[in-house]
């Protein structure tokens, strides 16, 4: 199956959310390269960046579960590559 690499970028106004966020990330864990989490305590915000490796469905599925939640805005980035998933390379 053919992959893409992406950057979301996820801000949190509401720290209600995290939780739930967590556990979406976690559910999509596999598909994670890696994760920076700022928190920016002057203006009651967090900032994510998250690095992904996934089909271009299930990196958009995710980005959409992020965003639905409340106090939650996120952005995808894709990368011009495409590849084939690990275990088929």
């Amino acid at each position: 199956m053919e992959t893409r690499v992406a950057i979301i970028g996820i801000i949190v106004e509401d720290s209600t959310s995290v939780e739930k966020l967590n556990n979406i990330l976690h559910d999509y864990g596999d598909y994670v390269i890696g994760r920076m989490g700022l928190p920016y305590r002057e203006k009651g915000i967090s900032i994510i960046s998250l690095a992904v490796d996934a089909p271009q469905d299930i990196i958009s599925a995710l980005s959409g579960k992020l965003g639905r939640l409340p106090g939650v805005s996120t952005k995808t980035l894709y990368s011009k590559m495409t590849g084939m998933t690990r275990k088929e390379e």
